[in-house]
Formats: structure tokens, C-alpha cells, sequence
């Protein structure tokens, strides 16, 4: 699952998948939108659920700081894959 919010100048990016190992990575990146400027972390969860609850947490988080959610997407479909694909352009910056 990919979930992606915004204001008008940042974003928040969240992908939640399991590993080749079987395990929940829960990812999140964020930035300014149109610039190199931002983060990503992971953390690796305990079970699906607790993955899922993090991402119940962030929604919450990002809906108070005035955030929009623009994406819900499963990371297979075509716009997931595209998300994806910005998160390994941070994870090699």
C-alpha cells in the first residue's frame, strides 16, 4: 500500500510491503515538493497489523498539519510502481 499527502509546498509518501524475508517494512519519505529536500526512513514492523496501525497513526499526524492525501494506491498498480520509483531516487541521494 502506498499513500501519499501534500500542502501545497511538501509531501509526506508512506509504502507499507513486506520484504523478501517475509517481514512488514513500513517506508516514509518526505520533502519539499520539486526539490532534492527531504528524508526517508523505514521501520520494520512486528506484523501487518501493526504496519497498518502506523499508518492509521500517520493519516491522523498528516491530517492535523493540514496535509490532503492525494494517493492510495496498491504498490503493483501503474501509479504505485511510479511512487516507488521516487522513493529509490531518495534512498540513493
Amino acid at each position: 500500500m502506498i499513500v501519499r499527502w501534500e500542502t501545497d509546498h511538501d509531501y509526506v509518501l508512506v509504502h507499507v510491503h513486506q520484504d523478501m524475508f517475509g517481514d512488514w517494512i513500513f517506508s516514509r519519505a518526505w520533502g519539499q515538493i520539486g526539490t532534492q529536500f527531504g528524508g526517508l526512513k523505514h521501520r520494520l514492523a512486528d506484523d501487518h497489523a501493526q504496519a497498518m496501525m502506523w499508518l492509521g497513526d500517520e493519516a491522523t499526524i498528516q491530517a492535523s498539519r493540514g496535509f490532503r492525501k492525494v494517493l492510495e494506491v496498491e504498490a503493483e498498480s501503474a501509479e504505485g510502481r511510479d511512487a516507488i520509483s521516487q522513493l529509490s531516487l531518495l534512498d540513493n541521494a
